[in-house]
């Protein structure tokens, strides 16, 4: 183990402080850090949001080991998971989606089974959240892992921006089309799996959203959703073969049009987006973009078209 993320309270923030001084870490800023510290090959980052810890470096349980959990946590997790999360070495399907807040790009779904042995040969194999992957190189190599493990089946959608835009003006908004994808992929597990119990999802903004589309696709199989849920190894394999699909797409596009399409939806985007407009005109919007995004309307000017909507 390398890279271990974990949340913390303020008091525990302040716990870490401490002994971190007290063992001789090399104190530096970091931005949106509140410290981040270093002893040898051994980095330990605490950032605002959260706030939470990241760990880097190959000392990196010995130091979650005889640190972190009994002087910072006050709780042995480590080595602990199946004690501690059972229900994620239970047979079940992860599901988690890639795009779904970027301008350019597709909307990617994918889908992963795992059951208890799967599950460890992951955990083993350092296979995390995919927000968590800072590099397209490591998206792959941990894609690569997935595809490559012994009863481990996955799927994937791939929406991207023409039938993105088509289907958005069939179901009326992002939830019902994101609801619509995720069914897809789960009747796509059921039918490679058949008898697989149980379904894990991020948490709509409308649990019953993906409920209907289920029963709508006749799929009988318990759904969980839950804030989070790429705490669950199956849910964070499924994060990391939608990114790979999405990073590929961003890859291959951007260099077809000669024009680097970013990330998110943010000012370089409407940029991005203008500088294609004024190569290959307004239609070329239509195959790159998601078009309901307020980014249209400020870069073909008139009254804007509705934001994304959460999931």
């Amino acid at each position: 183990m390398t890279s271990h993320t974990a949340a913390l309270t303020p008091d525990q923030v302040e716990t870490l402080r401490r002994a971190l001084e007290r063992d001789g870490f090399e104190f530096s800023a970091k931005e949106h850090a509140l410290f981040s510290a270093r002893k040898g090959k051994l980095n330990v980052t605490v950032y605002q949001k959260g706030p939470k810890v990241l760990i880097q470096g190959k000392e990196t349980e010995d130091f979650i080991r005889f640190t972190l959990e009994p002087e910072v946590l006050g709780e042995a997790r480590l080595g602990y998971e199946e004690i501690l999360q059972p229900e994620m070495f239970a047979p079940h399907f992860g599901i988690d989606e890639s795009g779904k807040g970027d301008y350019f790009g597709p909307l990617v779904i994918a889908g992963v089974y795992t059951d208890g042995d799967i599950v460890r040969k992951l955990m083993d194999a350092g296979v995390m959240d995919s927000k968590r992957v800072t590099s397209a190189a490591r998206i792959r190599q941990l894609a690569a892992v997935i595809r490559a493990t012994p009863g481990c089946r996955a799927e994937v959608v791939s929406i991207g921006p023409e039938r993105y835009n088509s289907l958005y003006q069939s179901f009326g908004n992002l939830n019902r089309l994101l609801a619509w994808g995720h069914a897809r992929v789960i009747a796509n597990l059921a039918a490679a799996v058949p008898g697989c119990p149980r379904a894990l999802s991020d948490q709509f903004a409308n649990p019953e959203v993906l409920r209907r589309a289920l029963r709508q696709q006749e799929i009988d199989i318990l759904l969980e959703q839950r804030t989070k849920g790429e705490s669950d190894i199956a849910v964070a394999a499924a994060s990391v073969l939608a990114r790979e699909r999405f990073v590929d797409w961003m890859e291959k596009t951007s260099a077809a049009c000669g024009i680097r399409l970013p990330l998110g939806a943010s000012e370089a985007v409407t940029e991005a987006a203008r500088e294609l407009v004024r190569q290959r005109g307004p239609e070329a919007l239509g195959k790159a973009a998601k078009l309901h995004f307020r980014t249209t309307g400020a870069v073909l000017g008139g009254e804007d078209p509705e934001p994304a909507e959460p999931g």
